[in-house]
């Protein structure tokens, strides 16, 4: 029930998912925000290159969604909603589309999560707010009003404390009464981002708090119902969904942003209790060879079991290390996403190993040249430096493993 697929989002719901299944999904896409990133994860400075560029403009990223639109609105339920998190680079176009896809008689709110923050710019209004749209595929949706009740504001409280509890059953006793179990929720949520000093924070750009998600989650399924997170990114929806008791279904084109994910769930519970299975992970070396160079570094560094270079951008030719407490000996690795690697290679990274004073380094590559491993039986005089190749490694035939 519960399963984590890598790839395109759009291949996967076309070949994975049934008409009709989904009972809820929440997506935060790409915000056509034309930056590119490359983010820092977790303890280990694990990288993710994360684009958001569109050539072509916006017409292309509308059309790159609505396709997705169109398959999400397929898989859902008839009584399902969607919650689509954007902010105000293309919210106006997606508000559009989604009204052409959905329907607009199916636009529910326009939910506005807003927060406090440092830096503001000199001649504009500080930007402090996502837009989070909500529609449903039909008007009978699952809304579970009673479950996202906020507390009254203690004035409110005060106010109207002897009317308190006269609403029972659903039967207005007051005629100005307050509900037991809270007030209504407004559109616009205010609920802070995880702090950047936070033990909670993963390291992923867009990474949202649980509290907003718990709220789309409890407002718009029940215990035991399928939500889908089409764009998963660091599994915080994955997350919460496995602490309220939903099934899900993640989807992700980052094989680092899965492993990361793995990782978050095993730590609640949820592979300790083999619960959920991964589809769709890389099963062959030419599955590799299609990866960015970033994740398949990661990819390596993270077989290996050793720790990734503390900097990613000018490590200076160490990409990752073995320190004494998972080795015999340090070690420094250098990953090529490469077939023939040749001698110049190894001179550099020779001089890297001598800059780091490792004795011993690692190259991992598709493939070697001749003069490759004519030149590491030089250098072993002095250093002692072995060449792994990928299939070695994926198929754990390596030494090192």
């Amino acid at each position: 029930m519960d399963a984590l697929y890598y790839g395109d989002n759009l291949n996967i719901l076309k070949e994975h998912i049934k008409d009709e299944s989904v009972d809820l999904i929440y997506i935060d896409p790409p915000f056509f925000s034309n930056r590119n990133y490359e983010v820092v994860f977790g303890d280990e400075a694990e990288i993710r290159s994360f684009e958001d560029r569109w050539e072509g403009g916006i017409n292309v990223y509308i059309e790159w969604m609505r396709e997705r639109i169109k398959e999400l609105h397929r898989v859902l339920k008839t009584t399902g909603s969607l919650y689509l998190h954007c902010d105000w680079h293309a919210s106006h176009h997606l508000r559009v589309m989604l009204d052409q896809e959905f329907g607009e008689h199916n636009f529910r709110n326009e939910i506005i999560w807003c927060y406090r923050g440092a830096g503001y710019p000199k001649k504009d209004f500080g930007r402090r707010h996502d837009n989070i749209y909500r529609y449903s595929k039909t008007d009978n949706y699952i809304f579970n009003l009673d479950d996202v009740r906020e507390e009254y504001a203690e004035t409110t409280k005060e106010r109207f404390s002897h009317y308190i509890g006269n609403v029972r059953n659903g039967i207005d006793f007051g005629t100005q009464s307050l509900n037991p179990l809270g007030k209504q929720p407004d559109d616009w949520w205010q609920i802070q981002p995880i702090a950047p000093s936070s033990k909670d924070r993963l390291g992923y750009p867009t990474q949202k708090p649980e509290p907003l998600l718990e709220k789309v989650i409890k407002a718009s399924s029940n215990k035991d119902d399928i939500v889908l997170y089409a764009f998963c990114g660091c599994g915080t929806s994955l997350a919460v969904a496995q602490k309220l008791g939903r099934h899900w279904i993640g989807i992700d084109i980052s094989p680092t942003a899965i492993k990361l994910i793995e990782q978050r769930l095993q730590k609640i519970g949820a592979i300790k209790e083999q619960t959920y299975t991964t589809i769709n992970t890389p099963t062959t070396v030419n599955d590799l060879k299609e990866f960015k160079p970033f994740e398949f570094q990661n990819w390596v560094i993270d077989e290996l079991k050793a720790k990734h270079s503390k900097k990613k951008v000018g490590d200076m030719g160490i990409d990752g290390y073995f320190s004494k407490d998972l080795w015999h000996e340090e070690a420094g690795i250098q990953v090529k996403q490469s077939e023939s690697v040749g001698r110049n290679v190894i001179d550099n990274f020779e001089t890297a190993l001598k800059r780091a004073n490792y004795k011993r380094g690692y190259i991992i590559a598709f493939s070697f040249s001749k003069g490759a491993y004519e030149e590491v039986a030089r250098i072993n005089a002095e250093l002692e430096i072995k060449l792994i190749k990928v299939s070695d490694l994926f198929y754990k035939k390596s030494p090192i493993l």
